[in-house]
């Protein structure tokens, strides 16, 4: 099998604009209005009858501004869920009291929803306007019939009274953004914008634009629509228009192909994008226009050469990653995704794992503007379900609330909606219809299991009580069905667990690649028996094996690390609340193992140095072990220390204090990591990275003394006061001499005036329970972060940050429009 994909991808989805809506001026002009709808909400938590009437009495209630995620707020305590990170879930009430303008009386409205979980229903002056149970999907309900002039209240009940219905940290609550939407009675439909690219070359591109047109008007309506490609530079390079006629009530699609010579394609290292101007008219009037962000590239997996994008072979460099930020829990500022993005690509990170479910809109922008290669995934869970632990991983009796619950429900309406907001996406390569649905005896079991071996099983093996594995590749089909009814563009992947069971039962046969899931020995053997099948590692531990199975092998497309960044939940006992495979701690500082990683992906050279004990054995490893490599020097006089050394140069030196300690080859150690074991002196301990003899980098541990003051540092000089702004500042703890003391965990309290608020603390530390509504936090390897927010106004703020003991430091920055 050969799967071959063409496209001009992204359409950041039509109808919204979260961080930045339209001026009302220009809005008005291209009949329609996007507001973003996140200021001035109130909630509580708890069940309240009558809660949806306008007339109810919320003047108690907590007044807030969205996005906002309960569950993060806590507190942390053991009788909640080990995964889902030791927090509550329950029932919660948001509600918003708007007024809609006179000049808006015949137009249409529309509320548009990120993202709410979940369970939730929303009401319009009393009127249900629906439930939506996934509370990764986003979507969006009309408003028009049930609103008037002046003064609406909208309501939204969430439930997630089942508060362990993940195997992960999900939060509860309104944790996406909000817009309300008016259009005219004849406008472009929801995510009503599609465009493709059927030919792509480097001398010309053919762009395929499809334009879903609405009419709800009393009358045909007739139209013309214009498309217009803009280049980087603001340069029009193509357009096309067409004229049709729309019946009263009814709706159609316009099919346009744009021409351009020389187009500059989008890549993982130039990822260009194009504008693409959508506007319709009646007459010489605008009555809709919308510009859509496009990327041009073509991209191809082949089952013997691999994965290949603008005709260039390359291997996906990929992380899985989860939906929360530590102390934002889910309501995660685009910025703070921003900035680990940035660290993940100086990794030589490529490719991102939405896993296991579709993520903040904003997070497909940046990977598209940044150029990552994304596989966006829809489930974890089908007919069946899974075990979700309460008392630490695999340990225990697990809970069984999950989304199997509604999947046969709304399994078809959830994929549809994913794949209509996501489809336009440059960085999208592929579709997973599930993660790890076939995990043996989890729930779904199979009589080859009494014969084979995986890597991972949930028992021993075949159990007869336990459903059928059978019935996989039958639902499978039936996905594949309404991916490919929405995009025939990219391939129709799964991440399988156990392609022992799924290999024999069809279910690894019916997606157009196959994603293996901790099977790296099954790679030759699977891709001798089934030379048609694309195979590529879908989600994979740190071990260096494990990425020379994908080096090493042509037909093996890539693979996705387990886990790009900790997260909270599917942790252990109490009183851990976080995963910590990741390359990245939930505050996104650099872990060893993150260096390990840059040396095995990046092409700018590099180079690290950690100290361990001198190991003793070699006992069994997990597949997620990290090295042993923390960025300390200071150890007892004289004790004798491993210094590891990760880099991509061919030959390293150490330095002690200036002298030599000798320098070594990379290619005399299999396993990429060069080592001196030497007797500890206090100093700089110094490491440089050559090429014969030339030095291309370096890098330097210093002995620390006491804990003796605060040191803090902002991520940037201002901040705005758009409400989605957020300024990071990083505080450690140093000694006299500035140097970072990595074993402090000092007690530091946080003190902010003027207009901005604490938005949260996060050291990183998996074992920390302290709440995160609390101004204070023990910092953790010697360092955390602070995160403040805009409260709207503009001004100067002074953080003040203080620990007994220690000597204090303040920071101060203004917030200007």
């Amino acid at each position: 099998m050969r799967v071959k994909v063409n496209l001009l991808i992204w359409v950041l989805f039509p109808l919204i604009t979260f961080f930045g809506c339209q001026q009302e001026g220009i809005s008005k002009r291209t009949g329609r209005e996007t507001i973003n709808f996140d200021k001035d909400w109130k909630f509580r938590k708890g069940d309240f009858p009558g809660a949806e009437k306008s007339s109810f009495d919320d003047s108690q209630w907590r007044k807030l501004n969205l996005p906002h995620d309960w569950s993060v707020e806590g507190p942390f305590s053991p009788k909640w869920a080990s995964a889902t990170a030791y927090l509550p879930g329950g029932i919660g009430w948001y509600r918003k009291e708007f007024t809609v303008p006179a000049s808006e009386k015949g137009r249409n409205a529309y509320i548009y929803f990120g993202g709410v979980y979940d369970n939730s229903e929303v009401y319009i002056n009393g009127h249900l306007l629906g439930k939506r149970p996934n509370g990764f999907v986003s979507f969006q309900y009309e408003l028009t019939p049930w609103i008037h002039p002046g003064n609406n209240v909208i309501a939204v009940r969430v439930n997630h009274s089942q508060y362990a219905d993940s195997r992960w940290y999900t939060g509860s609550g309104i944790y996406r953004n909000i817009s309300l939407i008016y259009t005219n009675k004849v406008h472009i439909g929801k995510w009503g914008v599609y465009a493709t690219t059927p030919d792509v070359t480097n001398d010309k591109a053919t762009v395929n634009v499809k334009v879903s047109l609405e009419n709800q008007d009393k009358s045909p309506a007739k139209v013309r629509v214009e498309n217009v490609l803009i280049d980087p530079s603001g340069i029009k390079v193509s357009s096309s228009e067409s004229e049709v006629e729309i019946p009263m009530g009814d709706r159609l699609i316009t099919d346009q192909n744009l021409e351009l010579k020389k187009p500059e394609l989008w890549s993982v290292d130039n990822p260009t994008l194009y504008s693409l101007e959508t506007t319709v008219f009646e007459g010489d009037k605008i009555i809709d226009k919308q510009v859509t962000p496009v990327g041009i590239r073509t991209f191809r997996f082949d089952p013997d050469k691999g994965f290949s994008l603008n005709g260039k072979s390359m291997k996906l460099k990929g992380v899985c990653i989860h939906g929360d930020a530590g102390s934002f829990g889910v309501a995660v500022p685009a910025e703070i995704w921003k900035s680990r993005l940035i660290k993940l690509k100086e990794m030589g990170c490529n490719a991102i794992r939405m896993s296991h479910n579709p993520h903040l809109p904003a997070l497909y922008d940046l990977c598209d503007e940044m150029g990552f290669l994304v596989m966006d995934e829809a489930f974890d869970e089908w007919t069946g379900a899974k075990n979700i632990w309460m008392k630490g991983w695999n340990v225990g009796k697990p809970g069984k609330d999950g989304y199997h619950e509604y999947f046969r429900k709304w399994h078809d309406a959830d994929l549809r909606d994913m794949i209509l907001r996501d489809r336009n996406h440059p960085s999208i390569i592929m579709w997973s219809i599930g993660n790890e649905i076939d995990y043996p005896n989890d729930p779904f079991t199979h009589p080859i299991l009494d014969k084979g071996t995986n890597p991972q099983i949930y028992g021993r093996g075949y159990n007869p009580n336990l459903p059928s594995s059978d019935t996989l590749a039958v639902i499978a089909r039936e996905l594949k069905k309404v991916v490919k009814q929405y995009d025939t563009t990219r391939p129709v992947t799964a991440a399988l667990a156990a392609a022992l069971i799924s290999n024999v039962t069809g279910y690894a046969d019916v997606p157009d690649i196959a994603g293996y899931n901790y099977q790296e020995y099954r790679y030759a053997e699977d891709h001798k028996k089934y030379p048609n099948r694309v195979i590529y590692g879908s989600e994979n531990g740190m071990s260096l094996k494990a990425w020379q199975a994908v080096e090493d092998n042509d037909y093996i497309s890539g693979q996705f690390l387990w886990t790009g960044i900790d997260y909270l939940g599917e942790a252990g006992r109490w009183p851990d609340r976080s995963n910590t495979a990741g390359l990245l701690d939930l505050g996104g500082f650099r872990k060893p193992e993150y260096y390990f990683r840059q040396s095995l992906w990046s092409d700018k050279p590099m180079v690290y140095i950690g100290t361990s004990e001198i190991p003793q054995g070699h006992g069994p490893k997990s597949i997620w072990a990290h090295q042993k490599a923390d960025p300390v020097w200071n150890w007892p006089a004289g004790k004798k220390v491993r210094v590891n050394c990760f880099t991509n140069c061919p030959e390293a030196e150490l330095l002690l204090n200036g002298k030599s300690l000798g320098e070594k080859k990379l290619s005399s150690f299999p396993g990429r990591v060069i080592y001196w074991d030497v007797p500890y002196h206090p100093g700089n301990l110094q490491v440089i990275g050559q090429r014969g003899g030339k030095e291309l980098c370096r890098y330097t541990l210093r002995t620390s003394g006491e804990s003796a003051q605060l040191e803090a540092i902002t991520g940037k000089g201002s901040m705005t006061t758009a409400l989605s702004d957020v300024m990071p500042v990083v505080v450690k703890v140093v000694d006299k001499e500035d140097v970072p003391v990595y074993g402090a965990t000092n007690d530091v309290t946080c003190e902010v005036s003027g207009p901005a608020r604490l938005a949260g603390m996060e050291s990183g530390n998996p074992r920390s329970v302290v709440s995160y509504r609390a101004n204070h936090c023990e910092v953790y390897q010697g360092r955390l972060k602070v995160y403040l927010q805009p409260t709207g106004q503009q001004g100067q703020v002074t953080l003040k940050l203080n620990s007994p003991g220690l000597e204090g430091c303040q920071v101060n920055f203004d917030v200007n429009k």
